[in-house]
């Protein structure tokens, strides 16, 4: 597997009349795959990929009265913040990942009430990966998400503590409010099925579904009126728990973009303005 340091030693040319023994060692770094197809009149070992060059080939044949001598590096390869692995062996098409650093913001909204929104998330807290070894891989995952939506001025987010309905209304006391804000922040757990491409060297595609689990959401007002601050929190919106995503990255090495779409309504019906239809452009790591 490329996550792995790969040695290969060969012995070579043992001479039936000759007393002396030549030894030829060959080192590959990360090779991506090792074929060894055994012959009556020998062994012949190719080795493809070597570190991040895709295109790499090495071939050489043995006769039978040669040995061949293959080790590689230990079981936990750790480069983070670009991605931590765990396999078994080297042989092995599975791991488990930690990777998916994304901050993005939004293009799009359906509510005209929005000015901008604001995502930061880890996509894969922990992951079930397959790869071919052929420049695909698909993974299942779960991680965390956090969106936040602002409000353009003069309007305000403001939640009816008797019936936990959230709607716009407008500052009191209009003339006299400064340094104000007002948020709509919602967290979630996230469980991607991403499935990869490579299309160029380097350089690959991600698309895939994401259920989020959105376990909370808050109304978070702030503004100053005089000479009184207010920081004022309201919990208990009526969110809809579960909705879906769709997500699609382009990746050069560990960095890239990626377009986020979330069709479905965050707010349960008539609890709250229909924010739904919303779209994300951001920058990813270890995507």
């Amino acid at each position: 597997m490329k996550h792995y340091y790969f040695l290969l030693t060969a012995l070579l040319a043992v001479m039936q009349m000759s007393a002396q023994t030549s030894d030829t060692v060959k080192v590959i770094d990360q090779p991506s795959q090792v074929i060894i197809t055994e012959t009556p009149t020998g062994v012949q070992m190719k080795v493809l990929g070597s570190n991040k060059d895709d295109n790499y080939t090495y071939t050489v044949q043995h006769s039978s009265n040669d040995t061949i001598h293959t080790t590689q590096g230990n079981d936990w390869e750790l480069n983070f913040p670009y991605s931590l692995t765990f396999t078994k062996d080297s042989d092995s098409h599975w791991a488990i990942t930690t990777n998916g650093f994304y901050i993005g913001g939004g293009i799009q909204h359906s509510w005209d009430l929005i000015n901008n929104s604001f995502e930061v998330g880890l996509l894969n807290i922990a992951s079930l990966n397959y790869d071919t070894h052929h420049g695909q891989d698909i993974s299942l995952g779960v991680g965390i998400h956090h969106k936040s939506f602002s409000m353009k001025r003069p309007n305000m987010l403001w939640c009816e503590d008797n019936t936990g309905i959230v709607g716009a209304t407008l500052y009191p006391n209009e003339l006299d409010v400064k340094d104000r804000s007002s948020n709509l922040n919602v967290w979630a757990w996230q469980f991607p099925l991403m499935f990869r491409q490579r299309i160029y060297k380097k350089t690959a595609i991600r698309v895939g579904g994401i259920m989020n689990w959105n376990f909370k959401a808050q109304v978070h007002n702030r503004f100053k009126e005089g000479n009184t601050n207010y920081d004022i929190t309201q919990k208990g919106l009526k969110q809809n728990k579960i909705t879906f995503d769709l997500m699609a990255g382009l990746i050069v090495s560990h960095t890239g973009i990626y377009f986020r779409y979330s069709p479905n309504e965050l707010f349960k019906k008539g609890y709250g303005p229909e924010i739904k239809n919303t779209w994300t452009l951001g920058a990813c790591l270890a995507f």
